[in-house]
C-alpha cells in the first residue's frame, strides 16, 4: 500500500464523493460504474475517476462480470475487505479488550489487559496503548493494513473531542483518548460510549441491520441503552443519552452507586443481582449459593446466580424472574417514550435466557401501552463474545464511510 495511503488515509477518504462511493459499494457490492453513478447521482466521469483511485488504493477490487443489457458485460466492483483491520477498543471496569477487525467486522485478533483498581489517568493510558501497541506489533502488514482505531468506553463519553468526561466505575475524568492515542500511534481515533458503540455495531452487523428505529440495551456490571433514531445514533445534548439505568423505577428502592435510590441497574446489573441472592440467604432462603461460596457470601456473582438457576435452584430462578420484571419496567417505560421497532438486548444478563426473558416480555406487554408494545420485537445480540469490540471498530467505519449526508443513500 502506498505511503500516501498509510499516513493520509483517513483525510483522504473524508472526501464526500469518495466516502459515498465507498458506502454504496459496501451496501451494493458488487455493482457496477454505471449502477454507482445512478445511485449517488455523480456524473459518471467523476464516478470513473474516484473508482479509479480506490482501486489504486486496494480498497476496491474488480470481480464478476455483471448481465449485459445489450453491449458488453460491465465490470462489477466490491470492497476488499479482508485486506484492511481497525482496531476496536472496549475499556470495561475492570479490564480493557481489544481487537483488529476486517471491514466487514470479522475479527482478526483478540488481546486484554487488566487495569488496576481506581488507576490514575497515566496509569489507565499506559494500559490503553499498550493493548493498541499489542494489536499493532502483532498485525502482519503484508497482509492487513490498520486504518484506524475505535475506542468505546464506559460512563459519559464526549465523541467530538474524544474525551471520557467521567468513567465511574475508573473513577477517570476528563482523559484525553483520541489526543493520546492519535498522538502516539498516528492513527485516526473515533471513541464513544461502549453501549452507543455496541449500538451501531448492531446497526452494521448485527440485529438492527436495516433498521431505522431500535434500542440497543446492555446489561451487564452496569445498565445502558443506544438509540438509533431515524438511522442515526441519538447522543442528546450532553452525549448521555440511553443512560436508562439510572432511570428510577422506585423511589424506596436500594442505593445505586450514582447516588440515587431505586435506580434500574441497582435492581437488574450484574452486582445488584448478587446483591439480592445475598439478602435473601442471610433472611434465611435456602440455596446451593450459599455452599459454593463455603458460606462467604461476598464472593457471589451474578453469573453464579445463572449457574445455580440453570441446576434448578428455586432462589436463583425467583431473583433472575424478577431481575426479568424490572427489567420490563424499564423497558415498557423506553417503549412508551421511543416507539422503537426492535429492542436488541445484550450483556451477561440478557445471556440468562428464559429465567429473564420470560418474565420481561410478560412485564412489557402487561406495562407498555398496547399498540407500541404489540409493534416492537425483543430479540438478544447474536454478535457474540467480541460485540462491544466489533462496536468498537464501528465507530471508525461509520466515519470511514458515511460523512456527511453519504449514510441517507438507500
Amino acid at each position: 500500500m502506498s505511503q500516501e495511503l498509510q499516513t493520509g488515509s483517513f483525510q483522504w477518504m473524508k472526501s464526500l464523493n469518495k466516502s459515498t462511493i465507498l458506502h454504496v459499494i459496501r451496501r451494493h457490492g458488487p455493482i457496477s460504474r454505471a449502477e454507482i453513478a445512478k445511485l449517488t447521482k455523480l456524473t459518471p466521469p467523476t464516478v470513473t475517476n474516484i473508482v479509479n483511485e480506490l482501486l489504486e488504493s486496494k480498497l476496491v477490487v474488480e470481480s464478476e462480470l455483471g448481465e449485459s443489457s445489450g453491449g458488453r458485460k460491465p465490470i462489477l466492483l466490491r470492497l476488499d475487505s479482508s485486506r484492511f483491520t481497525v482496531i476496536g477498543i472496549c475499556v470495561g471496569t475492570k479490564r480493557i479488550r481489544g481487537v483488529t477487525a476486517t471491514l466487514d467486522g470479522q475479527v482478526v485478533q483478540y488481546v486484554e489487559e487488566g487495569i488496576p483498581a481506581q488507576p490514575s489517568p497515566e496509569e489507565f493510558l499506559a494500559r490503553l496503548t499498550s493493548v493498541v501497541r499489542r494489536l499493532i506489533t502483532q498485525t502482519d502488514e503484508a497482509v492487513h493494513s490498520i486504518l484506524g482505531i475505535g475506542v468505546g468506553m464506559h460512563g459519559l463519553i464526549d465523541p467530538e473531542r474524544g474525551v471520557s468526561i467521567y468513567a465511574p466505575h475508573l473513577h477517570l475524568r476528563n482523559v484525553p483518548v483520541k489526543e493520546v492515542l492519535e498522538t502516539t500511534f498516528s492513527l485516526p481515533v473515533e471513541v464513544q460510549n461502549d453501549v452507543r458503540a455496541l449500538a451501531l455495531g448492531e446497526s452494521w452487523f448485527g440485529q438492527g441491520q436495516g433498521i431505522s428505529n431500535f434500542i440497543c440495551v446492555y446489561v451487564g456490571s452496569g445498565v445502558g441503552a443506544g438509540i438509533i433514531l431515524e438511522g442515526r445514533l441519538y447522543h442528546g445534548t450532553s452525549y448521555s443519552a440511553g443512560e436508562m439505568g439510572h432511570t428510577t423505577i422506585d423511589i424506596e428502592g436500594p442505593k445505586c452507586h450514582c447516588g440515587n435510590n431505586g435506580c434500574l441497574e441497582a435492581f437488574v446489573s450484574g452486582p445488584a443481582i448478587a446483591r439480592r441472592a445475598r439478602e435473601a440467604i442471610r433472611s434465611g432462603a435456602v440455596s446451593v449459593l450459599k455452599e459454593w461460596v463455603s458460606g462467604d457470601l461476598e464472593q457471589l456473582t451474578g453469573e453464579m446466580v445463572h449457574r445455580a438457576a440453570q441446576q434448578g435452584d428455586e432462589l436463583a430462578i425467583r431473583i433472575l424472574e424478577d431481575t426479568g420484571k424490572y427489567l420490563g419496567i424499564g423497558l415498557a417505560n423506553l417503549i412508551n417514550t421511543l416507539n422503537p421497532s426492535k429492542i436488541i438486548l445484550s450483556g451477561g444478563v440478557a445471556r440468562a435466557g428464559d429465567f429473564v426473558l420470560r418474565k420481561l416480555r410478560e412485564t412489557v406487554q402487561e406495562r407498555a401501552l398496547q399498540t407500541p408494545a404489540q409493534a416492537v420485537t425483543i430479540v438478544t445480540s447474536e454478535l457474540g463474545p467480541h460485540a462491544m469490540e466489533i462496536g468498537a471498530v464501528t465507530l471508525f467505519l461509520q466515519k470511514m464511510f458515511t460523512p456527511g449526508k453519504a449514510a441517507e443513500i438507500s
